[in-house]
């Protein structure tokens, strides 16, 4: 498939549809692996090749505010515009089309006629690797969903240009961003990237009024000193709005970082840090009895959903997603 967004070099192609702006020779690929050049026509490998597809409770993306206790079908490809140390997907998102033997292909129309099959669904996520590099794909579909009445959630990095954002905007309907950190050192030396763009998409999503979660992974000794977790909960709170869902999750070591795993302690300083400043806060990836879990009313402070892994109780919430005793709206449902 014929990639969007490059423009030709001399003898090199320019992919303009994420920040890094590769120049990519002929027959090479962009840092995402699966991008590639071949005679000056920019390929997008990954289209419709799918390594993942499951059906997924939707609090596993994690989205806790977007139709709790509902399921929804997810697929992945391969690749990714970031090379984080720390990965928790590598096996898929750090390698390309070439070194993967298990992909599946899916059309769009076979990939739609899954959504629409499966008693129950939601719609389709699009995670496990980062979705922006199949951009096409994603749209493709995303637009053929939505034409149904499926709902489209895009589980990213949050590195993409602008423009092809703009074009997703009206096809996906929620949105989990992992800020991985807020200092532009972290991005360069941890990921290979910038924080600006990132910082940039979420303000996009705010102003499109899209649902959007954030997720912050704390790695010890990297992320998780007060300073900066602080400022950046101080930016949540200006730009996205004190009710910006928050999932503070926890590290282990995975890929090519052996750090051990984030202590208890850490996780609790942060989540009392963020809860005094925006309204729903979320610890996530622990496996033990740590608060952060439930939902509360940031109004009347009831308790509106209790869950037990991705087992949930959402008595406390009305057929509308308010919460029943106050009224007050909490969760698109």
């Amino acid at each position: 498939m014929q990639a969007s967004f490059y423009r030709t070099e001399n003898d090199k192609v320019r992919c303009t549809l994420c920040p890094h702006h590769c120049l990519i020779g002929n027959g090479q690929y962009g840092i995402c692996r699966v991008r590639r050049n071949i005679g000056g026509t920019l390929f997008a490998e990954t289209y419709g090749q799918l390594s993942a597809i499951h059906v997924d409770p939707i609090e596993k993306k994690p989205l806790y505010h977007f139709f709790p206790g509902r399921n929804i079908l997810s697929v992945g490809s391969v690749g990714c515009n970031m090379h984080c140390a720390f990965c928790q997907n590598c096996d898929i998102s750090q390698v390309g089309v070439r070194e993967f033997n298990e992909l599946k292909e899916y059309t769009v129309d076979q990939l739609v006629h899954e959504v629409t099959t499966i008693r129950g669904n939601l719609g389709l996520a699009f995670t496990y690797n980062e979705p922006s590099i199949f951009f096409e794909y994603m749209l493709d579909v995303a637009k053929a969903t939505h034409k149904l009445g499926y709902k489209n959630a895009m589980i990213t990095n949050g590195y993409i240009e602008e423009e092809p954002l703009q074009l997703l905007l009206p096809f996906i309907d929620a949105f989990n961003v992992d800020l991985k950190a807020f200092t532009d050192d972290f991005y360069r030396k941890q990921t290979h990237s910038h924080l600006e763009p990132v910082k940039r998409t979420l303000v996009t999503l705010r102003k499109a009024s899209k649902h959007t979660e954030v997720t912050n992974l704390i790695i010890p000794g990297l992320n998780d000193s007060e300073e900066e977790f602080a400022a950046m909960i101080d930016w949540i709170y200006d730009e996205l709005g004190d009710q910006t869902v928050l999932h503070i999750s926890r590290y282990f070591p995975r890929y090519q970082m052996t750090r051990p795993s984030t202590a208890d302690s850490i996780l609790t300083h942060c989540f009392e840090i963020a809860a005094a400043k925006l309204k729903y806060v979320y610890l996530g990836n622990t496996g033990t009895n740590l608060r952060g879990n439930d939902t509360y009313c940031a109004r009347c402070k009831s308790l509106i959903i209790k869950r037990n892994g991705f087992n949930i109780d959402a008595s406390g919430i009305t057929t509308e997603g308010n919460c029943v005793k106050c009224g007050n709206d909490v969760v698109r449902r």
